[in-house]
């Protein structure tokens, strides 16, 4: 942002500049949430998106008062990335009335609220001192929870006990709180969460088994997650992939034969394939690298088993010519959905046969490996700072797992946090 060579300390408002730093914001604000999940997105990658990210939003603080009439304007048509940007906003200036504004809005248009709670997961920790502790002791539930969630993002007990946020009368708070306490690694609320598995809220009952079995159950808490993860529902992915992340080398197998025996399950059998770690099933994903439909995802089952970076190694091919990826420019295609192979490499299946015939030797039938190791403390956190997106979000489930009560890592955080916690762990 400019400043005034007449006036020393004096910000120049350029409306133009303001306005672009927040359509900037707003937009990197979206594309950054589609990245955290991303197959082709390291934490370098993610770093220079917030980088540039945060220089929009410190523009907006040099601006001071005169960002937020900006700010204000892009709420007419709301969307996530804009509610986040007003609300970094917002809270920076403990502009309190402004901040329940946004909670207004985001309540009455759902698809905002992912904007507003990430500036709360943005934002460190100094900025949301008071603003948290007034959410938290809200009587609104929408706002308790929120709270309960920027806790949450920074791993902090927002009073799973103390406070019995398991308990609370709202079903939508306790969904939040019992999430939270595997996020966390409350293992005190454990037996809580155990029973919250038969919540009459689904939202309540798939958290409190998925946090159960980060929190260490493998009995009914993994049973109810691995039955949502075979469904169909709103959190399937998710829980099948630590529902089978949890469940041992031993049952796996059962787990894929279920899958096996109905040909719509093709998708989710390689997936869980690449899961389960098993190197016995390579030469099965390579068949399916011959596939269209499945090429990709077939390849990144691979690079789960054995480590291959399909690209670094050179085993990879061009996309076929005319493919379409995601949906079309048709207003007739009734398709709108992103692509889920979207940043994936196009495995070259007679280049990755040679590779391993080469290295095959290397992996033992029966024993799970993830991306190309057995599944240590030591090698989950080196795919956490070297690994894509989508495996480091399992390398920080397997450090839940492997050691209950760890707190889960937040891959999601900024890239800059994420990088100075990655630096303490030894």
């Amino acid at each position: 942002m400019p400043r005034s060579t007449s006036e020393p300390g004096r910000v120049a408002i350029l409306p133009s500049v303001i306005r672009q730093h927040v359509d900037d914001a707003a937009g990197l604000c979206e594309g950054r949430a589609l990245l955290t999940s991303a197959p082709h997105v390291r934490l370098r990658d993610l770093r220079r998106v917030d980088d540039r990210l945060a220089a929009h939003l410190d523009g907006l603080s040099v601006a001071g008062e005169h960002a937020w009439s900006f700010c204000e304007a892009s709420l007419e048509a709301p969307s996530a990335g804009a509610v986040f940007t007003a609300a970094v906003r917002a809270i920076e200036d403990k502009a309190l009335p402004r901040l329940d504004r946004l909670f207004a809005l985001a309540e009455a248009s759902p698809e905002t609220r992912a904007g507003l709670l990430s500036a709360f997961g943005w934002l460190g920790r100094e900025p949301l001192q008071g603003i948290v502790a007034r959410l938290l002791a809200s009587q609104d539930p929408f706002k308790r929870s929120a709270g309960i969630a920027a806790c949450a993002m920074h791993r902090v007990d927002p009073g799973i006990i103390s406070a019995r946020r398991l308990h609370d009368p709202s079903a939508e708070v306790r969904a939040r709180s019992v999430r939270t306490a595997g996020e966390i690694g409350c293992g005190e609320g454990a037996p809580a969460c155990e029973r919250a598995v038969l919540d009459d809220d689904p939202e309540c009952a798939f958290w409190a088994a998925w946090s159960s079995v980060i929190l260490g159950n493998r009995g009914t808490a993994l049973d109810a997650l691995m039955g949502t993860g075979l469904t169909t529902g709103p959190h399937c992915a998710r829980a099948f992939s630590l529902a089978l992340q949890a469940t041992s080398a031993g049952a796996a197998p059962e787990v894929l034969r279920q899958l096996a025996s109905r040909s719509e399950n093709l998708p989710r059998l390689i997936q869980g394939i690449g899961i389960a770690g098993d190197p016995v099933h390579v030469p099965w994903l390579v068949t399916h690298m011959g596939e269209l439909s499945t090429t990709r995802l077939a390849g990144e089952a691979f690079t789960l088993i054995t480590g291959a970076d399909l690209g670094q190694e050179a085993l990879d091919r061009a996309a076929p010519e005319n493919f379409e990826i995601g949906p079309t420019d048709d207003p007739d295609d009734p398709n709108v959905d992103m692509d889920p192979d979207d940043g994936l490499p196009w495995p070259d299946s007679q280049k990755i046969e040679v590779w391993w015939a080469a290295n095959g030797s290397r992996f033992q039938k029966g024993t799970r490996y993830f991306m190309g190791a057995p599944v240590t403390r030591e090698h989950c956190v080196d795919v956490l700072k070297n690994g894509y997106q989508r495996q480091r979000i399992l390398a920080a489930h397997y450090l839940c797992l492997l050691q209950p009560g760890t707190p889960l890592f937040n891959t999601s955080a900024p890239a800059w946090r994420q990088q100075k916690l990655l630096g303490e762990i030894e």
